[in-house]
């Protein structure tokens, strides 16, 4: 007999975010481009294809591009659909094979003109057309930045799939370190970039990074929150804050999302007051990076919103769900037959 609650509660983590739900004008336009891009390549079988429109991946990007000219995001839709195809691709992949996929990838990145080996994983060309878009309108300061983010991104790649090879658990301190890469954002912020000039000296000043820090970790929090039903009900939730949390700090569900939803605030705080702290480096550079970090507050309100919004989690009842907080406890079938 299964003793767990029947519902979830999920705690409103982003009530008092400053930032409102605003979304791209290019959307519609830029999602049916991006979507017979995808049917072009013939990446995934039928089941991940249907399991891929409920992602709405190009909503994600919209919502947290909603200034973006056209082509910015459209290669913004093209980026978060290589992570999902990467995802993908490795999910189930041992730590050899995760690492074979991810050299392949770094290699059509610093090789776009290079004609992919016959019979490659897809993605080495995926990742090839993607980059040759982006050298074409980005800025050169963008696309170190970007190379330097995606690639520690990849490398959470293949030590998540070392973990679950080797079935490794991780304290939730150790676990916030490896899903800071494999939640994939920091890469997907090169996008606010793509039209300036950020000195590095900007970009790798410890409150910038840190501000980019919070604003990964009010992302990731939310996502395993919100996602952590759906996972648990298919046994996949090792790789989730909550279930880390429940183990560790010895919670049940409802006490987890409350802990979770705590450091959430606390994170959101550390965001508001690191505003402050932002020195100056000129007129010049500061409007730019005033408009950087505009750029990637948009990102916490941006996931939160587009959860609720797609059948990934929710199904139908996302928005229902957005109001009341509470989601039925899906069933874990292998443990309710015993």
């Amino acid at each position: 007999m299964d003793a767990r609650p029947k519902m979830i509660y999920l705690p409103d983590t982003m009530a008092n975010w400053p930032w409102p739900r605003t979304i791209n004008p290019h959307f519609e336009d830029v999602k049916a481009e991006v979507d017979a891009s995808i049917r072009g390549f013939k990446a995934l079988s039928p089941e991940s294809r249907a399991a891929f429109s409920k992602c709405d991946p190009a909503r994600l990007m919209a919502l947290a591009n909603p200034n973006a000219p056209r082509e910015h995001l459209r290669i913004s839709c093209d980026l978060i659909n290589a992570f999902l195809f990467l995802d993908e691709y490795t999910d189930t992949e041992n730590g050899v094979v995760t690492k074979e996929i991810v050299d392949i990838v770094i290699d059509a990145l610093h090789n776009p003109h290079k004609i992919r080996p016959e019979g490659e994983c897809i993605l080495g060309e995926i990742l090839r057309q993607f980059w040759v878009r982006v050298i074409q309108s980005a800025s050169l300061s963008s696309q170190r930045h970007f190379l330097e983010t995606f690639t520690a991104s990849l490398h959470g790649f293949v030590a998540e799939a070392l973990d679950r090879e080797q079935g490794h658990r991780r304290s939730i301190d150790d676990y916030m370190k490896l899903r800071r890469y494999t939640v994939c954002l920091k890469p997907c912020l090169f996008i606010y970039e793509m039209g300036m000039d950020l000195p590095d000296e900007v970009f790798h000043h410890p409150v910038i990074m840190d501000l980019a820090e919070c604003i990964t970790d009010l992302v990731l929090i939310d996502n395993d929150m919100i996602s952590y039903n759906k996972e648990q009900a298919a046994g996949n939730e090792d790789h989730n804050m909550i279930s880390i949390i429940m183990l560790e700090v010895g919670l049940d569900i409802s006490g987890a999302m409350a802990w979770a939803a705590h450091y959430h605030a606390e994170v959101q705080k550390r965001f508001i007051d690191g505003l402050t702290k932002v020195p100056s480096w000129g007129p010049s550079v500061d409007i730019l990076v005033k408009e950087y970090l505009d750029g990637i507050a948009m990102w916490p309100r941006a996931n939160h919103s587009w959860s609720y919004e797609i059948h990934r989690y929710f199904a139908t009842s996302g928005p229902k769900i957005q109001q009341t907080r509470i989601v039925p406890l899906l069933p874990r079938p292998d443990r309710e037959a015993v």
